[in-house]
């Protein structure tokens, strides 16, 4: 099965928790292409229809309709359905990952077979962008004014035609996010960060995750989402008092979760499989860090990437 992930900010990085949502699945994966912040990938079985919704660091997920050279294309998308919803009005919106300049026709195509099928179809352009941390602009992924997104990506000679069936559901993360009873805005890390975290950590449904460094339970909130059982540990009283009442909200079940308001490095914990956190940086930063202070966060990082390897 071929895909085409559409990625956020940290390319790398989101990458490789594909691979480690994959493997820890079962399901094979290679990676076949990547152009911008989009990448070509093939799996041995089908991926579940909430695929999206497990990872963090993807906001899109296409499924191939067609591939071949840019005349086959043409002719073999006439055997595909491209829109799916009841009413004759529409907005859809088309993502280009091509070298190609020469498009225009499969564009003029879409237009074209959308009037043969007497839809009011608006092509509209991406209302918003991403900026990726080498400070390239993408498109980001469409408001849900748009009912269908289609999108080309060429590999060589050949081009892929796709369907996005999947979307990251920003304002349902947003909510728990912010409407959670305890937040820290300067401390805790997002949700979808958390979900990079656990992936990468490698858990799977029913196993257990540990976090060394709570905080108010982001992480563990995002585990017991997926089925995970977790462990939060922390020794800032007041950071577990505001976990306990976060996880409380979101009304998981007693059992499948235990804060610990103790020292990691002395606590002893049941058996858990995995690990997941985001350690002490290092100063908050309010501004700009001066070239002394960037030097410390630097070898800061460095310290715990070294400690993690060993």
């Amino acid at each position: 099965m071929k895909y085409i992930f559409i990625l956020g900010r940290n390319i790398d990085l989101s990458i490789e928790e594909i691979k480690s949502y994959c493997e820890k699945e079962g399901n094979s994966v290679s990676i076949k292409k990547t152009i911008k912040n989009a990448i070509l990938v093939e799996t041995e079985a089908p991926l579940s229809q909430d695929t999206v919704k497990r990872l963090g660091g993807t906001i899109g997920i296409a499924e191939i309709l067609e591939f071949g050279t840019r005349e086959d294309l043409l002719k073999n998308i006439e055997n595909h359905e491209l829109y799916f919803g009841t009413s004759n009005k529409l907005n859809y919106c088309i993502w280009d990952f091509t070298h190609s300049e020469n498009i225009d026709e499969i564009f003029e195509y879409i237009k074209a077979r959308f009037k043969k099928e007497k839809l009011k179809a608006t092509l509209k352009r991406f209302p918003a962008s991403i900026t990726l941390q080498d400070e390239t602009k993408v498109p980001n992924i469409s408001s849900n004014l748009i009912e269908e997104e289609y999108l080309i990506f060429q590999e060589d000679e050949e081009f892929y035609f796709a369907r996005i069936t999947q979307k990251c559901n920003y304002e349902e993360i947003e909510a728990r996010d912010m409407n959670k009873p305890v937040r820290r805005e300067s401390l805790s890390i997002s949700p979808r960060l958390s979900k990079i975290l656990i992936n990468l950590s490698g858990v799977r449904q029913g196993e257990a995750l540990v976090d060394p460094f709570c905080g108010v339970g982001v992480i563990l909130s995002e585990a017991l989402l997926q089925g995970i059982k977790a462990v939060g540990i922390d020794r800032d009283a007041g950071a577990i008092k505001g976990a306990k009442e976060n996880l409380a909200w979101f009304k998981f079940k007693p059992g499948t979760y235990i804060l610990e308001n103790d020292d990691s490095t002395k606590v002893r914990i049941h058996k858990v499989e995995a690990i997941a956190t985001e350690p002490d940086l290092g100063k908050i930063l309010k501004k700009n860090a001066n070239r002394t202070c960037s030097k410390r966060h630097t070898k800061r990082i460095r310290q715990i990437n070294d400690r993690r390897n060993k």
